[in-house]
């Protein structure tokens, strides 16, 4: 794959198109840092974390695809993790590039891979407002198979033993309004990342927390496989002491 850097931002633009952002990412996805403007080796990881910046400069990689943003505050200095971001994509002339809210929301994005990803059928997305995110189907596998696959524990509020349609959202998203909206849809028990006591306690339906990096790096692992990317794994280290 060769093109020009203008054409690839176009791709990238249908892939994940940046309407669908939600206004919290206003200013916050699309060419974050800009580099060549000829696009052969491209890299895709979940977040450019400083590992994944090396990553990419030593593979030699034009572009890096991130969802999450690079840098979510303003920079009143260049200093600490910043530079370690910054230095390799700028040294090795590599454009990074971020879509986040926007890949959530895009069909075949975060949300429609991960419920693919843990074996639900009969989809159904949520959609109910603009900012709705996730996916509602019925579970083909058991929440162990569901943790092995996701390579995580799964922290479980309520009685999930009967549970055979699941509502999943990738990320932080514990929202009443889509716990409501998967209820609705005949969700029996809701999973994402960063449960909240609160939440929990009033949810109508039990709650199923995995990590956010679980949840989302199916995403763009899959963008990567399908586009003849690269993936660059950065799992955060987490462990459970009982």
């Amino acid at each position: 794959m060769s093109m020009d850097k203008d054409a690839f931002i176009a791709l990238l633009e249908k892939i994940a198109p940046p309407d669908l952002a939600e206004d919290f990412d206003e200013g916050r996805i699309g060419l974050i840092v800009e580099g060549t403007n000829r696009i052969e080796k491209i890299g895709c990881a979940l977040d450019a974390t400083p590992y994944v910046c090396r990553r990419a400069a030593e593979e030699r990689f034009d572009a890096l695809i991130v969802h999450h943003p690079a840098f979510w505050n303003p920079m009143h200095g260049v200093t600490g993790r910043n530079i370690e971001i910054l230095r390799p994509l700028l040294e090795n002339n590599i454009n990074l590039y971020a879509m986040h809210s926007n890949f959530d929301h895009a069909k075949g994005g975060i949300n429609d891979v991960l419920a693919k990803e843990i074996g639900l059928t009969d989809c159904v997305r949520m959609e109910k407002t603009p900012n709705s995110i996730g996916v509602v189907g019925i579970m083909t596998k058991s929440f162990t198979e569901i943790s092995r696959i996701l390579g995580c524990a799964l922290r479980v509020w309520g009685d999930v033993s009967g549970v055979t349609r699941l509502a999943v959202a990738g990320g932080s998203a514990f929202d009443p309004e889509l716990i409501e909206e998967a209820v609705s849809l005949g969700a029996e028990a809701y999973m994402a990342a960063e449960l909240k006591y609160n939440i929990a306690l009033e949810s109508p339906i039990p709650c199923i927390e995995a990590t956010h990096y679980a949840l989302e790096a199916p995403g763009m692992r899959a963008l990567a496989e399908t586009k003849g990317w690269v993936y660059i794994a950065d799992t955060p280290l987490t462990s459970i002491i009982q």
